[in-house]
């Protein structure tokens, strides 16, 4: 099933649609540093920086516009958008609660000259919109950095809001 075909499927869980995308969540990664993966205040959450990390504890590493192709890193923005979706159901117990992803902030670790961040970014947006249909849209940033922590490719932080 293609992205946009559970997208459609709006009558259906978040659950549902992860399933039909044939994706799992994985655990939440624990903090690499001093703070926690997620805030609660009033009716949002927010979610503490993300990376394309692996079940196995693998990273995606490298700077995208040099030994990492733009295609490449959407496929890192998917995997860190299914670690911040991870967090959701953690902190959440269960993704039903999630009334609309208000904005998220991509950071891609890239070249000086390199120009794609917003393609780059797409990959967790079409993964949120997927998942999530009509609550999954969101305002954003995509941004460019020389580095980022562990020389991971992407970092992507969110504000969910919830329904208590």
């Amino acid at each position: 099933m293609t992205v946009s075909e559970a997208q459609q499927r709006a009558d259906n869980t978040p659950y549902d649609r992860l399933a039909a995308l044939g994706l799992q969540l994985p655990p939440a990664a624990p903090p690499i540093a001093n703070f926690v993966n997620y805030v609660i205040e009033g009716n949002l959450l927010y979610i503490s920086g993300q990376g394309p990390t692996y079940l196995d504890g693998r990273k995606h590493t490298g700077k995208v516009g040099d030994d990492v192709s733009t295609d490449e890193a959407y496929e890192h923005a998917k995997l860190t958008g299914l670690n911040l979706i991870a967090v959701m159901e953690e902190a959440l117990g269960d993704l039903s609660r999630v009334r609309r992803i208000v904005k998220i902030l991509g950071m891609v670790n890239a070249t000086p000259d390199f120009a794609e961040h917003p393609q780059v970014i797409n990959g967790c947006s079409d993964l949120f919109n997927a998942v999530f249909a009509e609550k999954g849209i969101h305002a954003r940033s995509a941004v460019g950095f020389s580095s980022l922590p562990n020389a991971i490719t992407v970092e992507i932080e969110a504000i969910v809001a919830i329904d208590n």
